[in-house]
């Protein structure tokens, strides 16, 4: 009798806990629907490190080579070898050695990730029959390079933005630009972007959306085929009048159709009233006004770009050496700020774009590959790493293999799994089941 009593109290009660997780699903079921919309996480897609702005009258067939070798030959003259690269950038000798052939092999093979046709500040206004020529001509010029095999992998175009006195001419030329591709391919590339700048309203990112649901009418596009970044460079593109997120609202504006933020330096620093010669991507204000944009986007898929710097590497060997140390220093500290792309404006800045940027990955990856290694159970560890550290630590071994600083043998070989393991992780939504 006394055995049953106690089986009695050990019996756990009837607290209806089904009907108590069916009422909790109920009450949830919009906001569960809500954060798969919104927060869909990374697509697994290729990141460029950089977006090179080239205005569109400058812009021909074999320009991405001709960057290339500009690049090869600054080295030549100004560093021409490990040692040499050290001093002019101010990189570790050892990191510059480590990283020196990968940087040579990857301005012949492949200069530059990303390329812009410029129709905005780069460019200006030069009347509608020479821009829409200049348009033409670009995007033949890239068609040409895409049937060479010589184009980036990532190509567009930033047009005239939403502000009511270059809104009729942004639009023409996309519409042109686009119709252009089409008529020489047959087809738009897998990589295209496009950039619409200046924003001041959400209402102008729903008119973006609108624009290219009416070309993809008429062009005869897959519906939702056109995405566009967003160029952060105005103070009204980051908070509304009312104290709110206004960067935040245009990701949602969208409609699943922005890609990425870009961050414009000097407009943006310039609207904040920051004198020129203190206007950079390290002032407080170009760092508030990236923090904001990174936490709008994070968990949206949507890519986060960096500027650039106008301290361009020509003149003296004096000059082209001050400025490649301020442009390794600057592409480092936006690489350890999150901001994984940022923007080049000349081929001298190739060199200390990828020095930099490789010898971050290669910094990261032996413990980066260590801690996957513990993670995924291949090892015992000594850090007890989250899931989201875990899907960073794989993003950024994806990246370093996909810019050339990383083989994928070597990640393999040292992390225990493949990339395409390493993708999937990387790619996964934080908070998913792991």
């Amino acid at each position: 009798m006394q055995q049953d009593r106690s089986e009695n109290r050990r019996r756990e009660p009837d607290l209806g806990l089904d009907v108590l997780t069916a009422g909790l699903n109920a009450r949830l079921a919009d906001a569960d629907a809500r954060l798969v919309r919104d927060y869909p996480g990374s697509s697994g897609a290729r990141q460029p490190v950089h977006t090179v702005y080239v205005p569109a009258d400058r812009v021909r067939a074999g320009l991405v080579r001709e960057w290339g070798e500009a690049a090869l030959r600054s080295l030549d003259e100004y560093a021409p070898d490990a040692a040499a690269l050290a001093a002019a950038t101010g990189v570790d000798e050892d990191a510059v050695a480590g990283v020196l052939p990968r940087l040579r092999d990857k301005l012949v093979r492949e200069p530059v990730e990303d390329l812009r046709v410029d129709l905005e500040d780069g460019y200006g206004d030069r009347g509608d029959a020479q821009e829409d020529s200049d348009t033409v001509a670009a995007a033949r010029a890239l068609c040409s390079d895409m049937e060479a095999g010589q184009a980036p992998p990532v190509l567009g175009v930033r047009m005239k933005g939403m502000e009511a006195a270059g809104r009729a001419r942004g639009a023409r030329s996309l519409a042109l630009f686009l119709h252009t591709l089409l008529e020489e391919r047959g087809g738009l590339p897998d990589g295209l972007a496009l950039t619409l700048p200046k924003i001041t309203s959400v209402e102008q990112v729903e008119a973006m959306v609108w624009l290219t649901e009416e070309l993809e009418r008429r062009l005869e596009l897959p519906e939702g085929r056109l995405r566009f970044e967003l160029q952060i460079e105005t103070p009204q593109s980051v908070l509304l009048p009312d104290g709110t997120v206004a960067v935040a609202r245009m990701i949602g504006a969208g409609q699943g159709r922005v890609s990425a933020l870009h961050y414009g330096t000097y407009d943006y620093s310039a609207a904040c009233g920051i004198t020129a010669a203190y206007q950079s991507m390290a002032h407080p204000v170009a760092d508030h006004a990236k923090a904001v944009m990174q936490v709008a986007a994070a968990g949206t898929g949507v890519w986060l770009s960096d500027g650039s710097t106008n301290v361009l590497p020509v003149g003296s060997a004096e000059e082209v050496r001050a400025a490649w140390r301020l442009h390794a220093s600057l592409v480092r500290r936006s690489l350890e700020r999150g901001f994984y792309q940022g923007w080049d404006l000349h081929p001298h800045q190739l060199p200390t774009r990828y020095l930099a940027t490789y010898a971050f990955y290669r910094e990261a990856f032996a413990p980066a590959a260590a801690r996957l290694r513990a993670y995924l159970g291949a090892v015992a560890g000594g850090v007890l790493d989250e899931p989201a550290t875990a899907q960073a630590l794989a993003a950024a071994l994806v990246s370093g293999v996909r810019c050339g600083a990383l083989d994928e043998a070597e990640v393999a070989d040292a992390a225990g799994t493949d990339t395409r393991t390493l993708v999937g992780l990387a790619s996964r939504r934080v908070g998913q089941e792991q």
